[in-house]
């Protein structure tokens, strides 16, 4: 059975999107993870990928993280962090702690993925 995932896109004011992640992202919901993000266009601000809410993510995350590390920033709850250090991707991309500048919640609305 597949994790739960929850996954919500909203637009912030400085034109950024932000994909925000609830639940766990593992092998069995991974492609509905990637499509997410690959939903979005590439442009000049990069996507911000929140997981704040992720209590877990497995390599099949990693690996989509790291094949778009060029053109998204993470948020990411301190739990994460050591895996993400361990892993290198936080020294490819941006990482905020929830609450940091640049990871502000919504100001209001988005749509469900």
């Amino acid at each position: 059975m597949p994790a739960s995932l929850t996954l919500t896109t909203h637009r912030r004011a400085d034109g950024s999107t932000v994909v925000r992640v609830e639940g766990e992202i593992d092998m069995g919901n991974a492609e509905v993870f990637a499509a997410a993000l690959d939903r979005e266009p590439s442009g000049p601000v990069p996507l911000v990928v929140d997981l704040g809410a992720v209590e877990y993510l497995d390599s099949a995350a990693l690996s989509i993280l790291f094949a778009r590390a060029d053109r998204i920033e993470l948020v990411a709850n301190p739990i994460l962090r050591p895996l993400l250090a361990i892993s290198g991707l936080s020294a490819l991309v941006t990482v905020r702690e929830p609450g940091a500048p640049g990871a502000e919640p919504p100001a209001g609305g988005g749509s469900q993925g």
